[in-house]
């Protein structure tokens, strides 16, 4: 299982093909994933897709890559027709987004930010302020909890990014916590839901990792669409995103993902992302 592995298919069961190959298609709505779900990879895109497909009408296909830069350059043109992003990336292009549906988790669209170590590391990170010269662990460039709230909290304990020994990126949370767990990296900035939902499955790098510190709730990582050329039948997708706790099939889905739903949500979910990302230079997010 690996908000956040699943990914690398396509819900209809098959692998997606190079972005250079995908051609604009209005028989079908193509969502964008990144390594940041956490479900049972293949088996549950085909009955989440399969699901979808039944209540708008169309054919339904999950397209996954590695980054959320690949996944909105893939939306930006057009090859695909919504995203499951960050709340980083939608402040950062909210002018080219609009929001699709926000996901709910344990009923609220929200969701924290962890700092977490290696259990037993004798190196006692307490806090973000224990960081120097240490090694830490971040997930995309674009993830709100996997680097934006880490420049944020090093920058409030006085500190820089050159002041630790290394960072670098895992590009998918459950790979922080698996660093961290391997001792890679004497700390790591995770989503918070990630960690817990690995918790909850029993996930062995969780066992050797403990939380440090817990950010003040975010946003939750929506899904998006274009604000211009929109899928003729996104509004049917909108809607089966947001009734799918009405149906046992749909909470089953939802169960899978830790999820207990979806909102319509509204930008002001994202003014603390965009708040914060204004305090971190190079962030993108104008003031």
């Amino acid at each position: 299982m690996d908000r956040r592995t699943c990914l690398g298919v396509i819900a209809s069961g098959a692998i997606t093909s190079p972005s250079s190959s995908m051609a604009i298609a209005s028989d079908r709505l193509r969502i964008g994933l990144t390594p940041v779900i956490l479900a049972d990879q293949v088996a549950f895109l085909s009955r989440w897709g399969k699901y979808l497909a039944a209540r708008t009408g169309i054919d339904v296909e999950f397209v996954a890559r590695d980054s959320y830069q690949s996944i909105l350059d893939l939306l930006f043109s057009t090859q695909l027709d919504a995203a499951w992003i960050c709340g980083y990336p939608y402040v950062r292009y909210e002018s080219d987004l609009r929001l699709l549906a926000v996901p709910l988790y344990q009923g609220h669209p929200l969701y924290q930010a962890y700092l977490i170590r290696s259990i037993g590391d004798t190196h006692k990170v307490t806090g973000w302020q224990d960081l120097r010269n240490m090694v830490l662990a971040y997930s995309d460039p674009l993830s709100n909890s996997g680097w934006l709230v880490a420049q944020a909290q090093l920058a409030k304990a006085g500190l820089s990014p050159k002041d630790l020994k290394k960072g670098f990126f895992t590009h998918s949370h459950r790979n922080v916590a698996e660093a961290v767990a391997a001792r890679l990296a004497q700390a790591g900035s995770i989503d918070g839901y990630v960690w817990e939902t690995m918790r909850s499955q029993g996930m062995p790098a969780i066992a050797k990792t403990e939380i440090v510190w817990k950010s003040e709730p975010f946003g939750f990582p929506p899904l998006v669409t274009r604000r211009k050329d929109e899928h003729p039948k996104m509004g049917a997708l909108r809607e089966a995103l947001l009734s799918m706790a009405d149906d046992k099939v749909g909470r089953d889905l939802l169960s899978s993902l830790n999820l207990t739903g979806f909102a319509t949500g509204a930008p002001g979910l994202f003014d603390s992302i965009r708040r914060q990302a204004q305090t971190v230079p190079g962030s993108g997010v104008p003031s």
